[in-house]
């Protein structure tokens, strides 16, 4: 890389932490009761760093929220336990399991349980009374994710209209909401995959071990290698391989796929990132493939 794209690149990223710092800031003076989403996935992990270069040197002033699937890779709920330790933070899980043995919701027959997330998300936001959420939402991920603003407001049921969504001018953001309702709030929405890795590389930022290449013994479904887990394993005629892989983007197991990948550093993920044409999210979310609108569907409902 020229001398010149170095700085540009540099600049990028000053511009972007910058951006990010100054969202947290504004939501902190703003909102009553915050919370920050985390599920010890890059993008959230970033996220959690950028707050604490926010507030620095006092504490996060918000919590932490973590929809636990049940479905996880042990290497992140490890990670996620191990950042909130270190920092001294507060978290609060909400477990699925909990929601399904209560039967306010019911297993798929799928066996996924992305979808689920979206009730103990919103029962308790509802619960703490939380009035502005962060996210790690990026708009080069999805589609949907593309239309949405950095502050989205969520109506009193948590729900996603598109056409509410408020102008935003410059670095001007407006919060207002009625009783009731909650606004999500993206710092990463300029962000690409690309900038995200950039970032991390420059902060040396921790991330699980899954983001890294490692051994793991895999099946091929619709076209991703799933691992197997609490979830379920393979069905008839589904090979189980050992190859070296990595993940990148991490969620429910049962519908998150690995990569084949010998990137074992930074530096080897930046430039495997940079010569994909695929997001993270397209190559390896089977729950986005549902449906062309998988992700705005679940979005209008009150998902991330």
């Amino acid at each position: 890389m020229t001398t010149a794209a170095t700085d540009a690149a540099t600049d990028n990223l000053a511009a972007l932490e910058s951006e990010a710092i100054h969202i947290f800031r504004e939501v902190a003076g703003e909102f009553d009761r915050p919370v920050i989403l985390f599920s010890g996935g890059k993008d959230s992990t970033l996220l959690l760093h950028l707050a604490i270069k926010a507030f620095w040197p006092a504490p996060v002033p918000f919590p932490l929220l973590h929809v636990d699937t049940g479905h996880n890779f042990d290497e992140v709920i490890a990670f996620r336990d191990h950042v909130v330790a270190k920092y001294g933070l507060r978290l609060i899980v909400a477990n699925v399991q909990d929601w399904i043995d209560d039967g306010r919701l019911t297993e798929r027959p799928d066996g996924t349980r992305n979808p689920l997330q979206t009730q103990p998300l919103l029962d308790t936001i509802t619960q703490h009374k939380f009035d502005a959420v962060f996210g790690g939402g990026r708009r080069d991920e999805e589609r949907a994710r593309a239309k949405e603003r950095i502050f989205s407001l969520r109506n009193a049921f948590g729900q996603w209209d598109p056409r509410r969504q408020r102008p935003e001018l410059w670095n001007l953001y407006n919060g207002r909401h009625r009783p009731g309702e909650h606004v999500r709030v993206f710092p990463l929405s300029n962000w690409t995959e690309a900038d995200v890795w950039n970032y991390i590389a420059r902060e040396k930022v921790e991330l699980p071990s899954i983001y890294y290449a490692h051994q793991r013994k895999v099946y091929k479904r619709d076209g991703m290698w799933l691992t197997e887990g609490p979830w379920g394993g393979p069905r008839d005629g589904e090979e189980v391989k050992e190859l070296t892989v990595r993940y990148r983007t991490v969620g429910d197991g049962s519908c998150t796929g690995a990569v084949e990948s010998t990137a074992s550093t930074v530096e080897e993920v930046i430039a495997e990132v940079m010569a994909s044409r695929l997001t993270e999210r397209g190559a390896t979310r089977a729950d986005d493939r549902l449906s062309e609108a998988a992700m705005e569907d679940r979005k209008r409902e009150g998902y991330f």
